[in-house]
């Protein structure tokens, strides 16, 4: 919902590996299908394209790829590695799926050194099976558990308004705030068509800012909540945040 924003601040998300996913979430808009083989040039494109278009901050997602032997951990590290050789003046972000909780394949996305890696929980324990069919919110927990014992500058989002109560959502938020997890967004859940899951609920925007305020008091560093909020939305602002991260877990500075 925030296209003409984002380009007009120069923001964008690019997604990789394809446009038909091999899931089937009942919330995303992505086609669902057989895959075609995944683009052993794709890499050097992308990297070749932010190179040419020096931006300050990227986000980079992609479909799920569950056809492939390491679910497209491998094109994601050739991604992440030349992109940040093209620009190494960049905050590079990577939205990625759960690698069916195959903590392997997340390392070697980790290991590709992106500044950060984002997973998104996209809903409460009790919702998820609902709104993601072939995924479960203890695997997507793993995942970003993992990350961050990996001390990667690490981030998730939630939607609201899928039937979840405000005591759920703080739960989550609690449990966030103990995994150590640096960047957490929240947003409205707007159905794509009839098709998919229905609103259960407008969440009034007072109530954004309260959750926001909640979760900056439970310990997470970063907070980005409202109606549009996307998990890539104003992620461009986060460039200076992300290098303050890296730099208080002693990671490699972006130059």
């Amino acid at each position: 919902p925030n296209i003409g924003e984002c380009w007009t601040r120069r923001a964008l998300t690019i997604m990789i590996l394809g446009d038909i996913c091999t899931r089937s979430c009942r919330f995303c808009d992505v086609t669902t299908g057989r895959p075609l083989p995944a683009d052993p040039d794709e890499p050097r494109r992308v990297a070749e394209m932010l190179g040419r278009l020096q931006l300050e901050h990227t986000v980079i997602t992609c479909v799920d790829r569950d056809d492939l032997p390491d679910f497209g951990a491998a094109h994601w590290a050739e991604t992440i590695r030349r992109v940040k050789a093209a620009c190494p003046q960049m905050t590079l972000e990577v939205l990625a799926g759960d690698f069916k909780g195959k903590t392997e394949h997340v390392d070697i996305v980790l290991d590709a050194d992106p500044d950060v890696f984002a997973h998104n929980l996209e809903t409460v324990p009790r919702l998820s099976r609902q709104v993601r069919v072939q995924a479960s919110y203890p695997r997507s927990y793993k995942i970003l558990e993992h990350a961050r014992k990996r001390d990667a500058v690490t981030k998730t989002g939630l939607m609201l308004g899928l039937g979840e109560t405000r005591e759920e959502v703080e739960s989550v938020l609690r449990e966030l705030a103990g995994l150590g997890v640096d960047i957490v967004t929240l947003g409205q859940y707007l159905a794509p068509s009839k098709g998919h899951l229905p609103i259960e609920r407008y969440v009034h925007p007072t109530e954004f800012v309260e959750l926001e305020q909640f979760a900056r008091e439970a310990g997470i560093t970063h907070v980005v909540a409202g109606p549009l909020v996307r998990s890539s939305y104003h992620a461009d602002g986060q460039a200076q945040l992300v290098r303050d991260l890296r730099a208080a877990k002693g990671l490699a500075a972006v130059t």
